[in-house]
C-alpha cells in the first residue's frame, strides 16, 4: 500500500470523483463525440447547460440513471450489452454500496478497489513487497496500514475496510482469486515474528482452497518481469470491462481494456517464473518454520 495522504480531495475541497463516475463520464463523452455532437446540443436535448454536460464527462456530477436513458437515445445506442454497461453502472454511482461508509475517511482509490473487487469475476494479482490485502490477517493487516498511513486516525478504518473486502472471498459465487507473490514478501518481517508466522499458516490454509491459488517467484529465480511494480488484473462481471490497478508514490493508477494487454503479458511471465501450487505451499511453509 502506497503511502498516501487519506480522504484525498480536488483542488475545490469536494471529493475527487470514483473510478465508477469517471468511467460512466469516459463512455458517454465517447458517445457524444462518435455522434459529432457538442455539450452545447447535448444540453439542449436534456435541457440544461452545457457545463453540467462537462461535469456528467468528468464524473464530477455523475449523469443519474434517467438522464443516461435520455442519452441512450439521443446517441441511438441500441446494443443491449451496451446499453446495460452504461445503465448499470450508473446506478452503481448514485445508489451507495457497503465500501461507500468509508469514502468520507478513505481516499478514493481504496474504494474504487473495493467497488472492482465486489463487481470481479476473477482477479490476478502479483505482489513484490507485502501480502496482497485480500489475504491479510488482522495483525499483518494493521502492521502495513499503521506504517503506511501518514494519518494515524485513520488506521483503524483502513482495517475495518481490509477486513470488509476480505468477504469477497467467501460470497456466492466466490471470487476466483491467482495471486503471485515475490518469495521477498514471504520473508519480510511484517509485524513481528508471531504475527508473519500466523499470516504464513493463513496464507497456506487460502492456498488449500478451491477458489485461490498462490505462487511464489522464488528468490533464487533472480530477475523478473515485474521489478518495480504490484499490479492486479480484474475481470469484472458481464457488462463491465476488465480493468487493470497499480499503486504508486503518486496515486493509484487504473488502466482499462485497451492497455491491458501489458499487465496480461507481464503476469504470465510471472507464472512462468513462479514455483506451481505444491512447490509455492512447501516454500511458504519453510519460510514459517525459519521464524521459529
Amino acid at each position: 500500500m502506497a503511502r498516501r495522504r487519506l480522504g484525498a480531495r480536488t483542488q475545490s475541497g469536494k471529493p475527487k470523483p470514483t473510478m465508477r463516475a469517471q468511467l460512466l463520464g469516459q463512455g458517454l463523452r465517447q458517445l457524444r463525440e462518435d455522434n459529432d455532437m457538442t455539450t452545447e446540443e447535448v444540453g439542449q436535448y436534456l435541457q440544461c447547460d452545457a457545463s453540467t454536460v462537462s461535469r456528467f464527462e468528468t464524473g464530477i456530477y455523475p449523469a443519474r440513471t434517467p438522464d443516461v436513458h435520455a442519452l441512450m437515445a439521443l446517441f441511438g445506442v441500441q446494443d443491449a450489452t451496451q446499453r446495460e454497461f452504461f445503465l448499470k453502472l450508473s446506478r452503481d454511482v448514485v445508489e451507495p454500496g457497503w465500501w461507500d461508509q468509508y469514502s468520507e475517511d478513505l481516499d478514493t482509490t481504496l474504494i474504487d478497489l473495493a467497488w472492482i473487487e465486489a463487481r470481479a469475476q476473477r482477479i490476478s494479482s502479483f505482489h513484490q513487497i507485502v501480502v496482497p490485502g485480500l489475504l491479510q490477517t488482522q495483525g499483518y493487516a494493521t502492521a502495513t496500514i499503521t506504517a503506511a498511513t501518514l494519518n494515524p486516525d485513520q488506521v483503524t478504518t483502513g482495517i475495518e475496510l481490509r477486513t470488509d473486502r476480505q468477504k469477497v472471498l467467501d460470497r456466492k459465487p466466490p471470487l476466483r482469486y491467482s495471486a503471485i507473490l515475490d518469495e521477498a514478501a514471504l520473508r519480510r518481517l511484517v509485524g513481528g515474528p508471531a504475527v508473519m508466522r500466523e499470516q504464513l499458516a493463513h496464507l497456506v490454509d487460502l492456498a488449500r482452497k478451491s477458489t485461490v491459488d498462490i505462487r511464489v517467484v522464488p528468490l533464487t529465480a533472480g530477475a523478473h518481469a515485474s521489478p518495480d511494480s504490484s499490479f492486479y488484473i480484474c475481470e469484472m462481471t458481464e457488462p463491465f470491462p476488465p480493468v487493470g490497478y497499480t499503486d504508486t508514490l503518486a496515486g493509484a493508477l487504473y488502466v482499462e481494456a485497451d492497455t491491458l494487454a501489458m499487465f496480461k503479458n507481464v503476469w504470465d511471465r510471472l507464472r512462468a517464473a513462479a514455483l506451481n501450487e505444491r512447490e509455492s505451499i512447501a516454500l511458504i511453509e519453510a519460510a514459517a518454520k525459519d521464524l521459529e
